[in-house]
């Protein structure tokens, strides 16, 4: 049952006691309102202020589940706080764990802080959940894919535009890596995990079946990452790894030895913007 009064209710309170700070935001010199502003939550969760505010209200229409998702990203819920919104929207709260896109807020708030360093909240299948600025610069705006596309050991065979963003002395090895991943993730989630479907899939495409036939396991990617960026160029980056256990998701972190040239390249890419590799 939609529950208006209590949704708007609820939205009203978690907007009063988020700070700017909370959500990655500067707080002015001349702000007076405690907590949000109503056109600041609307932003953060990618919908009009007029269609917040109605909800605020308990005046607005009935949202959608995809909407309350996004509220509840945007308003960096916890997983209860999240279900318990979805419910007063009358919804069934979706599955937990390692098959969900909700990203905590904890992670959350450590990605909001970095705005000045290629980071990316992602799953155990490689799906792109949320990105820094200039973790879009560096990688293009991953998060607007859709379907297995959205994993990157599944693009990594089916999009030749991918591999050529790397070296070529390292896609042989980065194909065992994807696989050898998968194949991990089949016996870990089972035959009827979207880890298994994606593998189905990608028995059409030659450079899988011929890694996937050897049955590797155990492998991980490089400690220094190798990107060839087409503004910048060749870019060596470490690559920090923060592990929520609970959804299986990990905010991976893109760093540069100070005072080196990839270095210098990452805050020229901060200028110059968004040209994904």
């Amino acid at each position: 049952m939609f529950d208006r009064a209590g949704l708007g209710a609820f939205l009203r309170h978690r907007r009063g006691v988020l700070q700017p700070e909370d959500v990655g935001l500067t707080r002015g010199q001349r702000r007076r309102t405690d907590g949000l502003r109503r056109e600041e939550v609307a932003a953060l969760c990618h919908l009009s202020t007029d269609y917040y505010a109605r909800l605020e209200r308990g005046v607005g229409p009935h949202p959608s589940e995809q909407i309350i998702l996004a509220i509840a990203q945007g308003l960096h819920l916890t997983l209860d706080e999240r279900d318990h919104l979805i419910r007063l929207a009358g919804h069934r709260p979706p599955v937990r764990g390692a098959a969900s896109d909700f990203v905590a807020p904890g992670l959350l708030r450590i990605l909001d802080r970095l705005d000045d360093t290629p980071a990316e909240v992602v799953t155990e299948l490689g799906e792109t959940l949320q990105q820094s600025p200039l973790g879009i610069a560096l990688l293009g705006d991953a998060t607007q894919r859709t379907g297995p596309e959205r994993a990157l050991g599944y693009r990594w065979f089916t999009d030749e535009r991918l591999r050529d963003a790397y070296p070529p002395e390292e896609r042989e090895q980065l194909s065992r890596v994807y696989a050898a991943g998968l194949r991990e993730l089949v016996a870990l989630r089972g035959p009827a995990s979207r880890a298994a479907r994606f593998v189905a899939l990608l028995q059409d495409h030659e450079a899988f079946r011929r890694v996937w036939d050897d049955f590797e396991v155990g492998l991980r990617p490089p400690e220094v990452k190798r990107f060839l960026h087409p503004a910048v160029g060749a870019l060596e980056l470490q690559c920090q790894t923060l592990l929520d256990p609970d959804q299986s998701h990990r905010l991976l972190v893109y760093t540069a030895v100070p005072g080196s040239e990839s270095a210098e390249k990452l805050q020229l890419l901060a200028v110059i913007g968004a040209q994904p590799a």
